[in-house]
């Protein structure tokens, strides 16, 4: 059916469809003799768009109207549609035949029903947006107003629900660069409802569009406090980017990853993706993909390997050889992420320890880390030689492998986090008497006695624990008693007003192993041992009871004392 054309565009486009509209009602759809149940619908429908005109003439002025890009696009297409359905109802109020045939013109009708609801729903969003008060002509702002940025973004998701796909391809540019530009504009793009608009839209656009969406979603996840906005599409969203993963571009697979980062911290989150095929995807990607896209996929894949359950479909997927080959050949990041991903899959996991050393694990360890920097990018090494060396036998390698010696740059390094897993690396090597002396020797100990200061109590009481074992080596001993905040500090740990009653364990067992010095039992009561010790062991914490008394006949050995 050729449409019929629309009116130039300086006309009142709402008046006259406004005619129309109550033209087709009043004049036509009384003297409908076929496809009458058909034309009842569109009856409905048309009831609904002539409220919707009402509300645009009532809110707005007939200049805006006039003036906006999206209303001119909206009530054209209104005009076009309710001049084909006048032509419409008029061969279908002939008593006789139908000049076109039953078939063609119940086809037109349908069309002319679908029309309507597309029109209804875009009048309905341009009368929630709020764009019909503002000047129609949009341009990508300069960083400004945060008023304009939030005007500029109602305009691009209204945008991109009204009009052609030109048109909304357009929109999306702009609004990409809107968000690539600053971080505030993200937070007012998602504060004015873009991601439920996006999450909609990736189920029925073009490809080149879908990647765009999925580019917008992920710079959006790159933003903290804008994640729980993602997180709440829930499953809807989970599945598109699964959908992406498994058979979008490179560059969608990529910037899927990135928002997949953000969502799988999740642990239900974590297991729809193992149970949706999303571990096999992301590990095609860590075997073949792009080298940025390889290095989001061991992103992704690291944060599933926290979740106990999910570790099965790891050995399902055979993971373990493409991680061990990305953490031996990929990008920087995409090496870190694999070596991040294979430190919590055999973390409390005997056979997995054994199986990943023993397909070059170790190997690659030492490798990754002999060419990264001290820094950051060091965490996921460090604690992948922690989980491997509480298992002894792959330990003992460890030690042989020179690992002991390579702890002490990252226990002075200025990350807090690299610092509290190299002392646990420490603990964990610390059963051999070897590593030991090794450790204390090239100046672990001196290192762990200035961590027993920080700020932090999580690097305090990581330091306490390491120290705990490698006091056991007499020459470490020596070294401690040397250091001059080293009793004071240990014995502060004792406070009981500190939390997590379970790791003052550790300091117990340092001044344990010093208790034989008068020297260094004065300066722990000196301290205030005493006092806490007290305090621990009413409380039945390990050691704390023995630890007093020792202290206590220290004190009655004093009175007995020879002159």
């Amino acid at each position: 059916m050729k449409e019929a054309s629309t009116p130039p565009l300086n006309d009142d486009l709402l008046h006259l469809s406004t005619q129309r509209l109550t033209s087709l009602l009043e004049t036509h759809l009384p003297h409908i003799h076929h496809f009458k149940g058909k034309w009842s619908l569109i009856k409905g429908k048309l009831v609904s768009l002539q409220s919707h005109l009402a509300e645009l003439s009532d809110s707005t002025s007939s200049h805006s109207l006039s003036s906006n890009s999206l209303s001119i696009s909206v009530l054209s297409s209104l005009f076009a549609a309710l001049s084909d359905g006048i032509l419409l109802a008029g061969k279908c109020s002939d008593a006789d035949a139908i000049p076109d045939g039953k078939l063609r013109t119940q086809s037109d009708i349908d069309s002319l029903s679908s029309k309507l609801d597309r029109i209804s729903k875009d009048c309905e969003i341009l009368l929630r947006s709020g764009v019909l008060h503002q000047d129609g002509a949009i341009t990508v702002v300069q960083p400004a107003a945060r008023e304009a940025v939030r005007v500029e973004v109602r305009n691009f998701l209204t945008r991109l629900q009204i009009g052609t796909n030109e048109a909304k391809n357009s929109a999306m540019d702009s609004l990409l660069g809107l968000l690539v530009e600053d971080d505030k504009n993200v937070l007012i793009a998602v504060a004015q409802g873009i991601v439920p608009v996006l999450v909609r839209s990736l189920d029925s656009t073009s490809v080149e569009m879908r990647e765009k969406i999925v580019a917008a979603i992920a710079r959006v996840s790159t933003v903290d406090s804008s994640k729980h906005v993602l997180i709440a599409e829930g499953l809807l969203l989970l599945n598109q980017l699964i959908r992406v993963i498994e058979s979008g571009s490179g560059f969608a697979k990529e910037k899927a990853c990135v928002a997949l980062q953000a969502l799988s911290f999740s642990k239900e989150n974590a297991r729809a993706i193992g149970s949706r095929g999303g571990i096999s995807s992301l590990l095609e990607i860590c075997h073949g993909g792009t080298p940025s896209s390889q290095a989001m996929a061991a992103g992704v894949l690291r944060n599933l390997a926290q979740f106990e359950e999910i570790k099965e479909n790891f050995v399902e997927e055979n993971a373990i050889p493409v991680l061990i080959a990305l953490s031996a050949s990929g990008t920087t990041l995409a090496r870190e992420n694999a070596i991040g991903c294979l430190s919590n899959l055999v973390y409390n996991d005997e056979t997995l320890k054994v199986l990943v050393a023993r397909e070059g694990g170790v190997e690659n360890l030492k490798n990754y880390w002999d060419s990264t920097p001290v820094g950051r990018g060091l965490e996921p090494a460090v604690e992948l030689l922690k989980n491997f060396s509480s298992y002894h036998p792959i330990g003992e390698v460890l030690i042989f492998q020179g690992f002991p010696l390579r702890l002490l740059p990252l226990l002075n390094c200025g990350v807090l986090s690299v610092r509290i897993a190299a002392a646990g690396a420490v603990y964990e090597l610390g059963f051999c008497s070897k590593a030991r002396r090794e450790m204390g020797e090239c100046g672990c100990v001196s290192a762990l006695v200035r961590m027993l200061d920080g700020k932090a109590i999580e690097e305090r009481e990581a330091a306490a624990r390491a120290l705990s074992n490698l006091m056991a080596c007499t020459c470490n001993r020596k070294i401690f008693r040397k250091e001059e905040r080293g009793i004071v500090a240990t014995v502060q740990l004792l406070d009981p007003l500190t939390k997590n009653l379970d790791m003052k364990k550790w300091p117990i067992a340092v001044l344990a192993t010093l208790i034989s010095s008068k020297k260094c039992r004065k300066q722990m009561v000196g301290a205030g041992a005493c006092v806490y010790l007290q305090k621990l062991a009413e409380l039945e914490v390990e050691g704390a009871k023995k630890l007093l008394e020792s202290l206590g006949r220290g004190k009655l050995w004093g009175v007995f004392a020879r002159p």
